[in-house]
Order: C-alpha cells, then sequence, then structure tokens
C-alpha cells in the first residue's frame, strides 16, 4: 500500500464514505421507510406445515374484511410450465420461482407462502389473513440431506429426475443432480501416497443474518407501467423476475433502488415484489410489504446444510499427490444449491497433479436455499481445510509449511478448468508465517488454528457513466446497489483518471429507466466491473476535455495535455496558453459542443481470483464447552485496495460471519418440520462482545486485468473461518469436531466422550 501511495493520488486512501452522513444521522431511505398516498398493507399466509397438498383455499371471509382492497393466490398468477420456464443465458427457473412465491398444488416448507391480502391498515389485514381457510392433506416431509438421498425418503417432486448421471434415472427423486471436476487419475494419485486421510463433516443451513428485513412498496398505474421501490442487491434482477413471474414487458416495470441493511447473498431472489405488484393491480392503489423477522427465517433462503467426506493422500514430505469430495448440499424446496462453486473451490488453493470434485444438489423440506457470501465455498473449504490440517498432524509438519509447499500459483491449472494468472496465495502464507500471532505463546486449554480459502470472482453485464456537470463537478452513475462500498470506489477511481479532488465527484446509483443494465451486486463483482466501467467513461471524458481545449486554442488535440485537472498545452512549441481547468470547460458546454459526458458498458470478464489465509487463536472451557475467540488475523491478497476501510470491514464482517456459523448458528426444526428459532433470540449470530479485534492484513498483488489492479474482496473472507476454528479447537482440546455447528453441547459431548 506504500507504492500505492506514492503511484496514486486517491486510490488506496481513506476517503469519507459517500453515504456516511445519511446513514449514521437517519436520514439514510430503505425499503421500508418509502410511502405513498393511499397506500395500503400487504401482509402473506404461510404454511405451518413443512409437506402438504393443498386441497383448497376459501378466502371469502377475508375479502369481506372492512379495509381488505384485494386478496391474492396462486390461482392469480400465471402459470409457468416447465416448458417455457428458463429464459435468457443465465437464468432461474421460473418454475421453481413460481413456486416458491406463492403454493400452488403442495406447500414444501413450514413458512411457504400461501395468500396475501392488502387492506388500508396493518390490523385489518392481518385479521384477513387469519380468516383464510385452507385445507391441507399433510405429507410426509425430510429435513435431512442425507435422509432426502435415501431410496425410501418422500420426495418433494414427482417430475425430478437427476440429472448428470447416465443412464437417465427410470424414477423421481430428491436429487436434483450430479456434478463433478476433475483432473488427472485419481485412483493412481492415491496409490502413489504414503499416507491417506478420510473425515466425513456435516455443516447445518445458516442465514445471512442481514438486520434490514425485506421490504417494499409497488404501485401498478391503470395504463400498466408500475412502479417498485425495494432493498434488494440487484433492481434490474428485481425488474426482470416480476416482469418474466407476472408475464409483463420489463419495459413497463420500473424499480428504483433503496439503500440496503445488508444483504450478503440473501437478496438476491424476489419474495414481495411480484406479490406487492399483483395486489397492486387488483386494488388500484400502492401496496408495502415488510417482513417480520420471523417471516425471513421462515421465508426466505438461507445458505445450505451439508453432509462431505474428504479424501487427501500425499507423501511423507508433505506433498498432496491426490484429492477427493463428495459433497451433498441441501437446496431446500427446489433445487439450486450452490454446489457447483462448492465443487470449484474445494481444493482450489492448492497444486495437486490428481483431483476429483462429486457434488449433489439435493431438495428437502426446507426454504429455497440461495446465495450466502462465496455460495457453497465455505463449506467444502472447511472440510478440505480441516482435513489437510489432519494431514499435517498425521505427518507432523507444521500446518502453514503444507500448504505452502503445495501451493497454487500462476500457471496452476484448476481441476474446474481455468489456468490461474497472477494470484497472491503464496503471499498470504509467507505473511501468516512471519505473522507476530503466528508466534506468539499459548495458554492451557488454548489452541491455534489456520486455514486457507478461494474464491474465483466474478464480472459480467455492467454499464455506468459519468457526467460532467456546469460547475466542474462530476457525477458518476451506476446500476448496481452499494452494498460493500462501491460508491467510494467508484467515486475514487473517477478522480484518479480525471486527477480532480474527490470531494467533487458523487455517486448515484439509478433506477432500471434511467441507465443501461447491470448484473446484481454479488460475487464480489462491482468494484472491479463497475470500476473498469467508470475508469474507461472518465479516459473518455478526459479525451472530450482535450479536444474541447484544442478547439478554443486551436491547435491538434495530440497538443494538449490533461493534468491535475485541467488542460495544458503539451510543451512550449504548442503555444503558450493558460491552462483551462475543469470547470472553464464546463462552463462553455453551449459553445463547445454540447454536454460533456461519456457511458460505458460491457459484459466484464477475467475477474481475478483471490485468496486469503486466516489464523485463529481459541480457548474451551472443559467445563462448558464454551470457545472464545482469543485472537484473529486474517490476511488476504486483495489485487489493489482502493478504499483500505472498506476492503479491511470486508474482511472483518466475513470473519466474524463464519465464525458464528463455526460455533452457533443453525436452523432447528421439531419432529414436526417446523422451524423452532425463526428469530435472533434462539438463532444466535455473533455480538461485539463474541469477538476480539480482529486484524487484517491487506496484501496487494494487483490484478493485471483491471486497470488499478482490483481483484473482488468481500467473499473470501468468509471461507476460512470455519475451519481455522475447528483447527484450533482441536488445538485446544485434541479433538477433531466434523459437526457444525461447534456449539457449547457438542463440544462438552465429545470432552465428554472422550473421557
Amino acid at each position: 500500500m506504500a507504492e500505492a501511495d506514492k503511484e496514486f493520488k486517491w486510490v488506496g486512501t481513506r476517503t469519507i464514505r459517500p453515504d456516511g452522513v445519511d446513514k449514521v444521522t437517519g436520514h439514510a431511505t430503505f425499503g421500508a421507510d418509502f410511502t405513498l398516498p393511499g397506500m395500503l398493507i400487504g401482509k402473506i399466509l404461510r404454511s405451518p406445515h413443512a409437506h402438504a397438498r393443498i386441497l383448497s383455499i376459501d378466502t371469502a371471509k377475508a375479502e369481506a374484511v372492512p379495509g381488505v382492497k384485494s386478496v391474492v393466490t396462486s390461482a392469480d398468477f400465471p402459470e409457468i410450465t416447465k416448458e417455457n420456464a428458463i429464459k435468457g443465458e443465465s437464468p432461474p427457473n421460473y418454475h421453481d420461482l413460481s413456486k416458491n412465491l406463492m403454493a400452488r398444488d403442495k406447500v414444501f416448507y413450514d413458512g411457504h407462502a400461501v395468500a396475501a391480502v392488502a387492506a388500508t391498515n396493518r390490523a385489518a389485514a392481518e385479521a384477513a389473513i387469519a380468516l383464510i381457510k385452507v385445507e391441507y392433506e399433510v405429507l410426509p416431509h425430510v429435513i435431512d440431506v442425507d435422509e432426502a438421498m435415501k431410496p425410501d425418503a418422500p420426495v418433494l417432486h414427482d417430475d425430478m429426475f437427476t440429472a448428470g448421471v447416465e443412464p437417465k434415472p427410470g424414477n423421481p427423486s430428491n436429487v436434483a443432480k450430479r456434478i463433478s471436476f476433475s483432473k488427472g487419475d485419481i485412483d493412481e494419485g492415491f496409490a502413489a501416497a504414503d499416507i491417506v486421510v478420510e473425515e466425513s463433516f456435516t455443516t447445518k443451513p445458516v442465514h445471512q443474518g442481514y438486520i434490514e428485513p425485506h421490504a417494499v412498496v409497488a404501485n401498478s398505474a391503470k395504463d400498466g407501467q408500475a412502479t417498485i421501490w425495494c432493498s434488494s442487491q440487484g433492481h434490474f434482477m428485481v425488474r426482470q423476475y416480476c416482469a418474466h413471474l407476472l408475464g409483463r414487458q420489463i419495459a413497463d416495470i420500473r424499480v428504483t433502488p433503496a439503500e440496503i441493511g445488508g444483504g450478503f447473498g440473501g437478496k438476491t431472489n424476489v419474495y414481495l415484489e411480484p406479490v406487492a405488484l399483483l395486489l397492486s393491480e387488483k386494488a388500484g392503489r400502492p401496496v408495502k410489504m415488510t417482513m417480520s423477522r420471523e417471516d425471513v427465517f421462515r421465508g426466505t433462503g438461507p445458505t445450505s446444510g451439508s453432509s462431505m467426506t474428504i479424501k487427501i493422500g500425499a507423501k511423507k514430505d508433505g506433498r498432496i499427490v491426490a484429492a477427493s469430495a463428495v459433497l451433498n448440499f441441501q437446496a431446500g424446496a427446489f433445487a439450486g444449491a450452490p454446489i457447483q462453486p462448492g465443487c470449484m473451490c474445494c481444493f482450489a488453493p492448492y497444486d495437486i497433479d490428481n483431483v476429483e470434485s462429486v457434488g449433489y444438489d439435493v431438495v428437502t423440506n426446507r426454504p429455497k436455499a440461495v446465495a450466502y457470501r462465496a455460495p457453497g465455498a465455505p463449506i467444502s473449504a472447511y472440510a478440505a481445510e480441516s482435513t489437510i490440517d489432519m494431514v499435517a498432524r498425521k505427518l507432523g509438519m507444521d500446518p502453514l509449511a503444507l500448504r505452502e509447499l503445495n501451493a497454487a500459483g500462476q500457471g496452476t491449472r484448476t481441476a474446474h478448468g481455468p489456468t490461474f494468472g497472477v494470484v497472491g496465495f503464496k503471499e498470504t502464507l509467507e505473511a501468516a508465517k512471519n505473522h507476530p500471532h503466528y508466534k506468539a505463546p499459548l495458554g492451557p486449554n488454548q489452541g491455534r488454528g489456520v486455514a486457507s480459502g478461494f474464491w474465483f470472482n466474478v464480472g459480467g453485464e455492467s454499464t455506468a457513466a459519468v457526467s460532467i456537470n456546469e460547475d466542474g463537478t462530476v457525477t458518476v452513475t451506476s446500476g448496481a446497489p452499494d452494498i460493500g462500498g462501491s460508491r467510494a470506489s467508484l467515486v475514487i477511481m473517477a478522480a484518479e483518471i480525471l486527477e480532480i479532488d474527490v470531494n467533487k465527484v458523487r455517486a448515484i446509483i439509478a433506477d432500471t429507466s434511467s441507465i443501461g443494465f447491470n448484473r446484481h451486486t454479488g460475487g464480489s463483482r462491482v468494484t472491479f466491473a463497475l470500476g473498469m466501467m467508470v475508469t474507461e467513461a472518465a479516459r473518455d471524458v478526459v479525451q472530450q476535455l482535450r479536444q474541447r481545449a484544442a478547439r478554443i486554442w486551436d491547435i491538434d488535440v495530440e497538443a494538449v495535455d490533461w493534468e491535475e485537472g485541467e488542460a495544458r498545452p503539451a510543451g512550449a512549441n504548442a503555444g503558450e496558453f493558460p491552462p483551462l481547468t475543469l470547470h472553464d470547460l464546463a462552463s462553455k458546454t453551449g459553445a463547445g459542443g454540447g454536454p460533456i459526458n461519456a457511458r460505458s458498458y460491457k459484459n466484464v470478464q477475467a475477474p481475478g481470483p483471490a485468496f486469503g489465509t486466516h489464523i485463529c487463536d481459541v480457548e474451551v472451557d472443559p467445563e462448558t464447552g464454551k470457545v472464545t475467540i482469543l485472537r484473529y488475523t486474517a490476511l488476504q491478497d486483495v489485487g489493489r485496495a482502493i478504499h483500505p476501510s472498506y476492503v479491511e470491514g470486508q474482511i472483518q464482517g466475513g470473519v466474524a460471519q463464519g465464525v458464528g456459523w463455526a460455533l452457533n448458528e443453525e436452523y432447528i426444526y421439531g419432529e414436526d418440520g417446523r422451524l423452532q428459532n425463526p428469530g435472533f433470540l434462539d438463532y444466535r449470530i455473533p455480538v461485539a462482545s463474541d469477538l476480539p479485534m480482529i486484524d487484517t492484513v491487506v496484501i496487494e498483488v494487483p490484478n493485471p486485468t483491471h486497470p488499478f489492479g482490483v481483484r473482488g474482496v468481500g467473499e473470501v473472507p468468509i471461507v476460512p473461518p470455519m475451519a481455522a476454528v475447528a483447527n484450533a479447537v482441536e488445538d485446544a482440546i485434541g479433538l477433531r469436531m466434523t459437526d457444525l455447528p461447534m456449539s457449547p453441547p457438542r463440544i462438552l459431548d465429545a470432552i465428554d466422550r472422550k473421557g
């Protein structure tokens, strides 16, 4: 970062957050803050059963409640068949999405939406919901992933046949698909190994833990035009999904993004928006819907739970010669577990000749799984990095030394296909080995664990614009919600290219009718992809400014330089002219050729993968089983830290979530298939008192595919923590915990069984 300070004026500095003042003063507008005149309140009726056939729905009494203006069930939504369910290059399955949005013939989980009402006030809406009569035929259910894969398990979908296997299965099952990645010869690899370690692991579904519940205001006008205000990770996604689910033209829907109070992948789907739009259309008035915390837990997607087996073979010197994984991921009620990235990321940090990862996407009677920060990668990394630690212990090697010996680098070909370019994994290991934390002494009942993690990062469709205002200030317009500091990063990059004070640049997130299409915010893509677009647009603006100065001076454009925010003659032979500032040129747009602005758009590729290595110290109370995190250091190659404070915050946040996943968080279901802990009182995420100050080490190995060297930052930090904590726990108590969460009762039970 010291080198960055010399190379750049703004990149690498800790500028004031563009959204900071509004948020700390309470002026920022979130999803639930928006209101319209004549607005109705919408509420959803949810299934009390994990699996049941809907025999009838009677809404007559609900419709008669004073103040109720509209009621909808699945009968009001267009039916989407499997044949016309998939649209676009990277589509959702609209057949499944529609059935998840509002149950049709069956409910598939406790909390599945069955009907909705809109009324003039909350009390009337709740009274109406209570009067909707639904007759169910309760069916057997299955919650656990291993149980769901058994031949005699209750089958959720009669038309689901396992994809990716030959010959094609003759009977339906809960296994939606099988995928695999491999390289080399796995059998030869294990035959050549001096030691082989094999272990099985389980994890539970966990929630993303965003503080702001889902909220929307929708208004359908008489002419068919519709407007939506909502909190999401992608308002273009909301527009697209609503249009397809409701059978409308995309151009007839305009979506305006609100500020977002956390998402972490959990707000990349729609739950309320199409329902609110349909209620509004039927009522002829705007409708507002806000989930309760219980609604969020029962009706929206956590990430997958899993059952995994990892097998690793190594030579006596520590060289890993073979690695295999079998990953079973819960998809919830509809197919779509993050099994592919789980398989991709499992062994990606290591240069291993013989690798095989096999994954199964399995449906169960739970809410449909959705993304959660590096979806799939933390789960498989927990199992793989735990097993690597076991290999190190069996060989008597330092766990960092084992990772260094096998670390992937430039030129390493992954099992899932790509060959790495410039990457910084080895740098994270070297920094971890030399960090004071790794050499600090430990006390009784204390242990230290290390783990590494990988995320491939993504780019995708992106559009951004840079406009020069009449007074020389600058507006950067993008179409991706800011969930991790992207506005600050875009402002910094624009100021760097334009060579002006960063305080003269403002960033806005435009609605879907005011900027070209943008993929949703996720996969650590926005600072990379939109940063590239802003950089290209800003360079275009600089060229326009040089051209205007050249016209004013009547010289060739090549004779004009742009330096420190002003046009200057390139040399003495270009002529003697006083510099023209950005303000000077902006104030002459009428005579100088019109407005000054530029737009850049493309499907951005080559985002540059990222790696991290974490060190964790714990203390385990042998009397209670409680694990205390004593010290935590996260080291990560970030490519280039555009705004170091945001980068550090992303890393610290990922660690906090990973620690919660490791120690406490899980969905708990009763024998009846109903969720027993749908709230933060019983679903326990870490609070400040649970964690030490998380130390971050920002390592910069610039990504050559980006003008400022950016790599995505937000996914990697959540990948290593579960394994780092598990490895530390074993170091403390001499027991390998293979099931998450490692809650006090589970650890105490393991200690008691050890005697």
